[in-house]
């Protein structure tokens, strides 16, 4: 009997992925659903990206890329860093990859070590602690609280710490959460690592979508130090609403650099090739598509917000990023893939449990939708937590 290893035994599924397929499954069954779980942009990718990549494919860019990316990708992204973050990676730093995931996955791989221990607050995003597993390390979960916006305090994130800390991940903005960390509670996280030399994994895959005071910040900005001790992860998929075109990618000091490019030569070999050449019409055509879009969504999210408000029985913090909101949920007594099921069987709602964050008295809902699907999805909502 062939067994399957231990690291991936202690793995769990994606359950936001299940849901998302549950959901669609129904809808393809002729169930109408009102899909709040989802996780990408309802629009289109802005067509003269697929047309750049369709472009590249007619030209016969369909061969390897340096493992790294194609040079003019890379240069681009490293023009976007000093732009939109006041930081410089040069073009040899910066690595591209299949999805921000796999940026995330690659990143972790890197540094990671039997044994080394991950502080990841939670909630987290679903794949963060999976990964570390994978990597043979220990997620070490640090329970944020609604009363600091679910952000980590300098206080746990020193509680969290071993002589084991190898690492630490920050989302922001946040998914589930939208929690948006300032430039000073950047600065307080990171006075804390650098003292214990523990890396810092900073996802900043919703950079793009900040609303009202919130500013995006960038933790390798804020000093040399704190540069060379971060790997900053971004993508496409959200900013751009390329989620099926698997595009990420890495930046980082040069060592850690050639790390990662190691590990991304051995796996995937390199990202798609014509996708990158949509990836690079992206970064250089005309960005209004991004505002138009954060625009929309910071209407259905302030829409959301004076709904959620009302209901009495659940608690929500105003997110600041992101697409999404993290109820709390916990007067209802029900656990969140109860809760979840009820709400998807019973209302049609398809919602994300919030166990699957590693938070099970709350969900996560998302306005990435139009406004008449969330408008019937939030009255479903009221509906159920009215009955419970």
């Amino acid at each position: 009997m062939h067994t399957i290893s231990s690291r991936i035994e202690k793995v769990s599924p994606s359950l936001t992925l299940a849901v998302t397929a549950q959901t669609k499954a129904m809808i393809a069954q002729g169930e109408e659903v009102y899909a709040l779980a989802g996780g990408e942009p309802e629009v289109d990718t802005p067509h003269f990206i697929k047309e750049a990549a369709a472009k590249a494919l007619m030209e016969g860019r369909t061969k390897y890329t340096p493992s790294g990316g194609i040079p003019e990708l890379r240069q681009a992204l490293s023009a976007k860093f000093k732009t939109d973050n006041n930081l410089d990676y040069a073009a040899n730093q910066i690595c591209v990859t299949s999805g921000a995931k796999m940026a995330c996955f690659n990143a972790i791989l890197a540094i990671v070590e039997e044994g080394d221990e991950v502080i990841i607050p939670t909630p987290y995003w679903v794949s963060y602690p999976e990964m570390v597993r994978i990597a043979g390390g220990t997620p070490v979960l640090v329970e944020t609280k609604e009363s600091t916006g679910w952000k980590m305090t300098p206080d746990q994130f020193e509680g969290a710490m071993t002589p084991a800390t190898k690492m630490v991940i920050i989302n922001s903005p946040g998914n589930p959460t939208g929690a948006v960390y300032t430039k000073e509670e950047l600065l307080a996280l990171g006075e804390i690592a650098l003292e214990e030399d523990i890396m810092i994994l900073s996802d900043e895959i919703y950079e793009k979508l900040v609303y009202g005071e919130a500013k995006h910040v960038s933790i390798a900005s804020l000093s040399e130090e704190l540069y060379n001790l971060t790997i900053t992860v971004n993508g496409f998929s959200k900013a751009y609403s390329m989620t099926g075109w698997r595009l990420g990618y890495t930046a980082a000091a040069k060592p850690i650099a050639d790390a990662i490019d190691k590990v991304q030569s051995h796996s995937v070999s390199n990202a798609n090739t014509f996708a990158q050449y949509g990836g690079l019409a992206a970064l250089e055509g005309d960005q209004s598509f991004i505002e138009d879009m954060r625009g929309e969504y910071d209407v259905k999210r302030q829409f959301a917000f004076s709904r959620l408000s009302a209901i009495n029985n659940i608690r929500v913090v105003e997110p600041q990023g992101a697409f999404y909101f993290f109820l709390y949920t916990g007067q209802t007594g029900l656990k969140s893939m109860n809760l979840c099921d009820k709400l998807l069987s019973r209302y049609k709602v398809a919602t994300v449990p919030g166990v699957a964050f590693g938070y099970d008295e709350g969900i996560r809902i998302s306005y990435c939708t139009t406004l008449d699907v969330l408008n019937e999805g939030l009255s479903r909502l009221e509906q159920f937590f009215r009955e419970h």
